[in-house]
């Protein structure tokens, strides 16, 4: 069997900056309010109008990643593109992104793990590429959340949450097997599918049509909905879960940990992990202050800052953990 690395990162968010007090003049809402519970400052949301979609900001995260991979597009075996929020409701952003790209007729995933689909696609990309079956491998995460929030005092739990972004990373076949991708761990509990949801349109419940018809203002089956304390108190759970069942299957120890990055759902939720771990700041990437939850971007986003900003250097254990709507929750061990 092969080994799977990271050969290239790459993120691109809106230019457009939607701060706390952006937010307070239209939602009954406050700056202070916001970033106690959150740690949030501040957005990125795509301008209505502007054409920017989630495959347009998945193609220049992409086209960063390539380039900084020096892998060829045409050596791009395969497509895994993580998102909720996709252009159409089929077919699925893989494919619109697979030609922009120019890229052959190679394959093309979508999948939708909500905020661990990234770890889920790198999980997805590091079987095929450990099996032979593919050399060079696409991974993508974009979210156009914004023009689908409630930004109204109703929606404000949730909407000030959310932000638009995009990352992208190339996971290429490497011979050495003290480093790349040392594992990954998948999981997920259905038990608690509504408590962070969005219900319609669906087939199994209320689709288009009948929302159109009923023409009812207030209507939220349409509208993430979030249980704030119930998620917050399965998420610390979970990521430590997860985080320590990723050291214990490479024989690490928390000590071990180079770099955590955390999926950005909370500031509060990060800080809670890295308190219960005694990690110290230098050990925790975090940029939800400027960018929100950007659900299946929002790994590939950090990561790809961390890396930029130098915290992530050749040798490091780096460890990627995420939780989210599903529930489903996820960690990956790097040997950089």
């Amino acid at each position: 069997m092969y080994q799977s690395k990271i050969s290239g990162l790459g993120y691109y968010v809106p230019e457009n900056i939607v701060t706390n007090d952006d937010l307070s003049k239209i939602i009954d809402t406050n700056d202070e309010w916001i970033q106690e519970r959150t740690g949030i400052k501040e957005r990125r949301h795509v301008l209505k109008g502007s054409g920017e979609t989630t495959t347009t900001m998945g193609i220049k995260a992409a086209q960063i990643a390539i380039e900084r991979s020096g892998v060829d597009k045409e050596d791009i075996d395969f497509i895994v593109f993580a998102t909720i929020s996709p252009d159409y409701y089929f077919p699925g952003p893989g494919v619109m992104l697979q030609k922009e790209l120019g890229l052959k007729t190679v394959g093309a995933l979508d999948i939708r793990n909500q905020c661990s689909g990234f770890v889920y696609a790198l999980s997805i990309a590091d079987q095929y590429i450990k099996t032979g079956m593919y050399k060079h491998v696409l991974i993508v995460g974009s979210e156009l959340q914004s023009l689908g929030l409630d930004m109204t005092t109703r929606g404000r739990s949730v909407s000030v949450i959310f932000g638009d972004g995009a990352g992208a990373a190339v996971i290429s076949r490497e011979v050495d097997r003290s480093k790349g991708v040392l594992s990954t761990h998948l999981h997920s509990e259905g038990e608690h599918a509504k408590e962070l949801s969005v219900l319609a349109p669906g087939m199994g419940g209320r689709w288009v049509t009948d929302i159109l018809a009923d023409n009812d203002p207030s209507d939220e089956s349409y509208f993430p909905y979030m249980n704030g304390q119930f998620v917050f108190k399965n998420a610390v759970v979970r990521f430590s879960e997860v985080i320590h069942e990723g050291l214990a299957a490479n024989n690490l120890q928390v000590s071990d940990i180079n770099m955590l990055i955390p999926h950005q759902a909370n500031l509060r939720i990060s800080q809670f992990i890295q308190k219960k771990f005694g990690l110290s700041d230098d050990q925790v990437f975090n940029n939800i202050q400027k960018y929100g939850n950007t659900t299946a971007a929002s790994i590939p986003i950090a990561l790809t800052e961390a890396w930029e900003l130098g915290k992530i250097k050749p040798g490091d254990v780096v460890v990627l953990a995420a939780f989210g709507s599903g529930f489903t929750w996820a960690s990956a061990v790097i040997k950089w």
